[in-house]
């Protein structure tokens, strides 16, 4: 429930007064509460929205998201600061009809397009046509933030839906942020799924274990170096919550979560939370490289994977992919007789995914299992939970679960970890 107060004129406020509490999706742990103030929340999501995405007086945006997440203030405050127009998208993006999305964008005109990779592989399923039935002549850009992106999804919007035309401007930050870290914008030069600079005022860098510096190619903890306006004034009422999470590991330099990576070009790449990250048969590995290969396979649409203890290998890897609609309705519509069938087409399919993986990674970084299962336990911000499909597919207290937005897909991981 909301609150608001109507004032017949103005209150006054200082710049270092109160203004938001906004809380984190809770992917990693319990949400955190993020104190923000006047001068701090709003004039970041102003500046990331002016500078990385051309918004000005009278544009047109519209940002498929959650007034619950971060992003949703992140629109009002942006878009209202900058004299822009949003255009307010309510309800599932492919209901009644599957081209909803795009008929919305043409009805509004639409001119800067606030998407995550989630939405877009979800699109992406039903059918390369339906963008074309409208005329989205109007949209001048795209933006995403949320999560990594696969090279498919990314394609699959900047050719499909853009035309091989509209720039896909990525976006990565947090919540405690205020807005982002790294962002592109219209004019810089654009590579699929990376970031072509920080944000304007960051103060960016990629560390290794003992806070130096490391060279492009290698990955490492993504960084700020120094103060920006946007920052968070600390955790609502958990102090010392705040300073564990960011400020101890190294000394007065801000440590986000994330890795990271520069390539020879200077091209920035997220590669997901730091604590999702496994260490198998001595190698350090991203969750979302291995999901991003699972994703490339036709009858893949999303994919998590986790470590689990492995006498050999130290932390084994188990992935959880999600089907296609139509191979997982041939797999719900058979019968009885037919279950040894589905049984053994499912681990035709799991072999499969397995070498894939092997011939890009190597043998000893393909997942030991691969399960079926139909939804990955997701925040209302569509990311997933690694930490809870760990702990129900090993039957561990899954913690805090107030973030997860569909309850019932644990059932399915958990009856995986049984088996």
């Amino acid at each position: 429930m909301y609150a608001f107060r109507v004032c017949s004129t103005p209150e006054p406020n200082s710049a270092e007064d109160p203004l938001i509490i906004l809380y984190t999706s809770g992917t990693t742990g319990k949400p955190k509460g993020i104190a923000h103030t006047h001068a701090s929340f709003p004039i970041k999501a102003a500046q990331d929205m002016a500078f990385g995405t051309d918004v000005g007086k009278g544009t047109r945006i519209s940002w498929y998201t959650d007034i619950g997440w971060m992003m949703g203030p992140w629109l009002i405050y942006g878009a209202l600061i900058n004299g822009a127009t949003i255009c307010i998208y309510d309800g599932a993006p492919d209901y009644p009809q599957p081209d909803r999305m795009w008929e919305f964008c043409a009805k509004h005109k639409v001119e800067i397009l606030g998407i995550s990779p989630t939405l877009i592989r979800a699109l992406s399923n039903c059918g390369d046509d339906l963008p074309k039935k409208h005329d989205l002549s109007s949209l001048r850009a795209f933006a995403s933030t949320g999560e990594p992106w696969n090279p498919a999804p990314w394609w699959w919007l900047f050719e499909k839906v853009g035309d091989s035309k509209l720039p896909i401007i990525n976006y990565s930050g947090g919540t405690e942020i205020s807005g982002g870290i790294l962002m592109g914008n219209p004019l810089l030069p654009i590579k699929p799924c990376s970031f072509p600079a920080p944000c304007l005022g960051m103060d960016v860098d990629i560390l290794d274990e003992d806070g130096n510096s490391v060279e492009p190619g290698k990955v490492g903890e993504l960084v700020i170096k120094q103060p920006w306006i946007g920052m968070a004034r600390g955790f609502w009422q958990e102090k010392e919550r705040y300073l564990d999470t960011y400020w101890r590991r190294f000394k007065d330099i801000w440590v986000h979560g994330d890795f990271a990576m520069r390539d020879k070009d200077g091209h920035w790449f997220i590669l997901g939370r730091s604590d999702d990250t496994l260490k198998v048969a001595g190698k350090r590995v991203g969750p979302a490289e291995v999901e991003s290969l699972l994703v490339a396979h036709p009858l893949v649409t999303e994919a998590a994977v986790i470590g689990v203890p492995d006498d050999v290998k130290g932390t084994a890897m188990v992935a959880f992919a999600v089907l296609n609609d139509e191979y997982r309705i041939s797999n719900i519509e058979s019968n009885a007789d037919e279950n040894s069938k589905v049984e053994i087409r499912n681990s035709k399919l799991a072999t499969e995914l397995r070498e894939l993986v092997a011939r890009d990674m190597g043998k000893p970084l393909a997942p030991s299992k691969i399960h079926f299962v139909s939804a990955l336990p997701k925040t209302r911000n569509a990311k997933v939970m690694r930490r809870v499909i760990r702990s129900a597919y090993l039957g561990e207290d899954p913690g805090d679960l107030s973030a997860l937005e569909n309850p019932s897909s644990i059932d399915e991981i958990k009856q995986a970890g049984s088996k």
